[in-house]
This record gives C-alpha cells, structure tokens and sequence, in this order.
C-alpha cells in the first residue's frame, strides 16, 4: 500500500515537473538569453529527478540532493529573470519557475527536509520579489506555492502521526495477542491440574463418602498424602515431574513432613535445564531421610532451587539444620 501510494505521488511529481518545463520553453516572445533559459530549465529538471527518484526506497532525501534543490531555488529565478526584459518577466511563459520551485520545496517536505523546503520557498520569496517586485510576485504564483508548501507540511505532519498511531495499535495488538496466548496456557495448565488433583483426590474422597468417615490407618495416610499432593500441586507445579512426586511420596510415607514453596525460581531457564532440576531434586529428595524437609524455589541469581532438612530435636523441640542442598540455575562448571 505505502509503496502504491509513493508511486503516484512520484508520477504527479515528475508529470508537473514536465509540465513547467514546458511552460518555460514555450515562450511566445524572444528572450534576450534563450540558453539561459534552456539551462535553467535543464538545472531545474536535474534537481527534480534527483530529488524524486534519488536514495532509492529510502522516504528522507539525503543532504546532496537537498542542497542542490535550493541551489536550484536560487539559480533557476534569476537565470529566467536575467534572460528576459523587465516588461517580459511577468508574462505567462516567463513565470513557470514559480510553480516549479514550489513544487520542488513540496518534494523536499515530504522527503523530510523540511528545513530546506522552507528554505527554499523563503528563496523564492525573495528572488522573484527582487526581480518582479513583492505585489506583482504575490500575484502571480507566490501564494500558490506558499499554499502547497503549508498543505504538503501540514500532509506530512498528519501522517507521521497516523503511521505512529498505527504503530502503536499494532505493538497493542501484539501484547494482547500475546496476553491471550499465556492465557491459553495458563488454562490448558489448570486443566491439567485439576485433572490430576481430581485423579489423585477422587479416589480418596470415594472411599470416605463411601465409609461414611470411617477410615483405616492405611486409608488416613492415603489421604494425608492425597492432601499433601493437592497442596505441592497448588504452590510448587513448576517443580513438579514423575520422580519428583514419586520421592516425595516416599519420604511422606517414611514420616517425613514436606512442604513445597514456588517462589519462581525456574521462571527464565530453558526447559532442558529445568528437566535437569528436576532430575536432581528427585535424586536429593530420595537420599534424604531428615524428619523435615523444606523445597523453596526462589528468585535469586545464582540459585534455583534450594533443599533443607531438619532433625527434630533439643529440649525446645528446636529443629537442627542437617541438610543444605543449592541447585544452581546454570549448570556447574566441570571440575
């Protein structure tokens, strides 16, 4: 679409640059200076070339071009002016370079070199004010080509915004395609968990409707361990994995009390790494054998996740510290 619309915006251009032109050469009286006319018209259509077509895709002129636009801005009024007599300068034929130059400032605008567009038309003011005098000037085109310079800025400064709007309603939509998305997952996530909460409570809830709360030593240890693994489902899920839930199951069975903390701690490691935690977590966890064991996985630097056990004991039933276990975030470097 951006490139469609460029591509007509530079036909119209180029069709008003040879219509100027034209207009230059077709005079209906013999200026004094014909080839300083034929070459003000050369230079002048040199400068629009360059300036329409120069740079390739690129929207902003580079500063050659624009420069050799307001030499043009210059060169080309007063070689016209030179080439004609005073009582010749306000006809018809003799006047073209009005427009064009207007035309020229408009191309520079909207290849945004403001600076030299207004530069240029400030030019044109003066020159053909110098050469025509300010009312005569004013009536023969000057207010034309003031008028396209004011639209053509006016155009460029709407669109910079319309295309900064666009922007950001596109950066907009991507964030809320993107909130969607996590949202996906996140269900899928709690689907999955009820499912397995659902696969690990079902039974257990059967079996103490069903005997009415009447439950064997077997059945209430099946069932603190049911209510251990709802509760490591709820707060820790990401460091959860078929070995990990199966240690912990077996240290509740020795006796041992477990409690899960997710603090994050696996949130920006790549899921090979993250399979590694796991792996040894559930390696830790199935060598432990302390009365107390603590999982945290905080947000730290350095490390994921981090073991504790404790032995109950003293005479203040104070627990003493018998296992540290760090999990880097990072694998450890070989020694």
């Amino acid at each position: 679409m951006r490139r469609s619309v460029r591509s007509i915006m530079t036909a119209l251009a180029l069709g008003f640059a040879v219509y100027f032109a034209a207009r230059g050469i077709a005079w209906t009286v013999q200026p004094d200076g014909p080839l300083l006319i034929v070459g003000a018209i050369a230079l002048y259509l040199a400068a629009t070339l360059t300036a329409v077509l120069g740079a390739g895709a690129e929207v902003r002129m580079r500063v050659a071009p624009a420069v050799l636009a307001l030499a043009t801005s210059l060169i080309v009024p007063t070689l016209v002016s030179v080439a004609l007599e005073p009582s010749l300068r306000g006809a018809p034929f003799a006047t073209w370079y009005i427009g064009a130059i207007g035309l020229l400032a408009v191309v520079c605008i909207v290849r945004r070199r403001q600076v030299f567009g207004w530069a240029m038309l400030v030019a044109l003011i003066v020159v053909t004010s110098v050469f025509m005098g300010p009312g005569a000037a004013f009536t023969l085109g000057l207010v034309g080509s003031m008028t396209w310079v004011v639209v053509a800025q006016l155009l460029v400064l709407f669109w910079d915004r319309a295309v900064r709007d666009t922007e950001r309603l596109a950066d907009v939509q991507r964030a809320v395609s993107a909130w969607h998305a996590t949202q996906l997952v996140r269900q899928r996530e709690r689907r999955v968990r009820a499912q397995r909460a659902l696969a690990v409570a079902g039974p257990v809830l059967s079996r103490t409707v069903a005997a009415r709360g009447a439950l064997t030593e077997q059945e209430r240890l099946e069932a603190r361990l049911a209510e251990g693994t709802l509760r490591d489902e709820l707060r820790g899920a990401s460091l959860m994995s078929d070995a990990v839930r199966e240690a912990i199951a077996q240290a509740r069975r020795a006796g041992s009390s477990v409690t899960v903390f997710d603090e994050g701690g696996l949130d920006g490691i790549d899921e090979e790494r993250v399979k590694e935690i796991r792996d040894e977590l559930a390696e830790v966890l199935a060598e432990a054998h302390s009365h107390r064991l603590i999982i945290r996985a905080a947000r730290d630097d350095t490390n994921a996740v981090t073991v504790v056990g404790r032995a109950a004991g003293g005479a203040n039933d104070d627990d003493a510290v018998e296992l540290w276990h760090e999990i880097p975030r990072r694998p450890r470097a070989d020694t």
